[in-house]
């Protein structure tokens, strides 16, 4: 059983920066991140494959958002800057198997319990 936990969520102001931490119990193939707004549905943030560092972006947070893996630390981090209100959403860290089709939720198995960020204007 893969466990996830997240970390790092606050609040800021628009133009700041936050770095989200997910530390991993176990090993998987591929790594997520996805967010939630009230009222909203689950929306694909990045995606990360262990085995080559190949990383996906939606495109509202391409050039701003960055996510890396720390192999030594089974940890997985999402870099986030010039945040904007609109990325105010809860975030959560997700884990599964495949390598493909990353951007969609039913892509990963196992999924933390989540970390606000709120983004002030």
């Amino acid at each position: 059983q893969v466990q996830l936990e997240e970390s790092g969520g606050g609040l800021v102001q628009a133009g700041g920066s936050l770095t989200l931490s997910c530390a991993v119990s176990g090993r998987t193939f591929s790594m997520g991140w996805f967010r939630q707004a009230p009222g909203k549905e689950r929306e694909f943030v990045a995606a990360f494959r262990w085995a080559d560092g190949i990383a996906y972006y939606a495109d509202s947070v391409k050039g701003r958002f960055a996510i890396s893996g720390d192999n030594a630390k089974n940890t997985v981090y999402l870099q986030m800057n010039s945040l904007k209100p609109e990325d105010t959403a809860m975030y959560y860290c997700a884990a599964g198997p495949r390598d493909y089709r990353l951007e969609r939720t039913n892509a990963f198995d196992y999924w933390g319990q989540g970390t606000q960020v709120t983004v002030s204007s």
